[in-house]
């Protein structure tokens, strides 16, 4: 086994890194959605969001792997951070540096890795976001890219958690992070020509609610209804609060049958939820459903300006027939 070379930046790395305040924090959804959507892309069974410590590599995010953290002398990571570009190591049982690391002998039994560096704002290379699989793989060009990509979007997150992107209430991303990560969702789906929908939701006579029963009662309102949107999307859709009493979900490799389907379920969970809350008003709502189309839909602003256009219609012929 080879233990990686320390960087002549180290120093400097090390500082940055605990100047972020960000090891040994707790679980972050906007973390692990990325993990879990890092290995719903590449069908591998794990991946992790890691950050290389002066002697540990600590695993901000990671899905399919038990140990949150390991040590930085069998760290495969603390190899890939001396490189500017991915690192793929097909079999690790045929490479000299890893053939007898415990991490491939034991468990997690590795036996591929690609790892691509995560830098901080300064340009440090803080860690990696990596996919481990059990069995040799290869891994293109083009598999290279996309995972470049996804650590782009690992590197905003954690700009972003220093930019307030999280509405404090429900916990869900706020207008400004669901934009950044919707929109690099979507580029990924273009590029990998798959569908995507995004669904937007306003709640209806939420003012009512506020003034006959308070603006606690409103905020306990608002996080129901994030709560129950939580649990009925799936884990690598972007959820987010929008302001005030607007939602959003952008829904990766979804097309319009689909959605409709999984807004089905989501109107059952909203009416189970105003059977047993008993808290003297219902859980209402319009949504706007709209699946992407290239020739209309540049941006993921474009994709909310029509399913805002679709949930005010909605909204409105609620109104004229009540």
């Amino acid at each position: 086994m080879k233990i990686a070379d320390i960087p002549v930046d180290d120093q400097a790395r090390v500082a940055d890194l605990h100047g972020l305040q960000i090891l040994d924090t707790p679980p972050e959804e906007r973390f692990d959605r990325l993990t879990r959507l890092a290995r719903r892309l590449f069908s591998v069974p794990m991946a992790v969001v890691s950050l290389v410590d002066t002697k540990r590599q600590w695993f901000k995010a990671r899905v399919g792997v038990d140990a949150c953290e390991t040590g930085r002398d069998v760290s495969f990571c603390a190899h890939a951070i001396l490189r500017d570009d991915v690192m793929v190591v097909p079999d690790a049982l045929e490479d000299e540096r890893f053939r007898d690391n415990p991490l491939v002998t034991g468990d997690p039994l590795i036996r591929f890795y690609a790892g691509c560096p995560i830098r901080s704002p300064h340009g440090h290379k803080l860690g990696t976001l990596c996919l481990l699989d059990t069995i040799p793989r290869r891994f293109d060009a083009d598999d290279q890219a996309l995972l470049s990509d996804l650590a782009r979007m690992v590197e905003q997150e954690m700009v972003a958690v220093h930019l307030a992107t999280m509405d404090e209430l429900t916990k869900l991303s706020n207008r400004r992070g669901f934009e950044s990560l919707s929109q690099h969702a979507l580029s990924m789906c273009k590029r990998l020509g798959k569908p995507a929908s995004l669904l937007y939701f306003d709640l209806d006579l939420f003012k009512q609610i506020n003034d006959r029963f308070g603006h606690a009662e409103g905020d306990r309102a608002l996080v129901a209804f994030s709560n129950i949107l939580a649990a009925n999307f799936r884990e690598s859709d972007v959820i987010g609060r929008l302001g005030g009493d607007e939602f959003a979900v952008f829904l990766t490799n979804t097309g319009a049958q689909e959605t409709a389907t999984v807004l089905g379920h989501f109107e059952q969970a909203i009416d189970l939820h105003n059977q047993i809350s008993k808290r003297g008003y219902d859980l209402l709502y319009s949504v706007g459903a709209i699946e992407y189309d290239a020739t209309g839909h540049d941006t993921i602003g474009d994709l909310m300006s029509s399913a805002d256009a679709l949930m005010y219609q909605q909204k409105k012929r609620r109104r004229e027939a009540s």
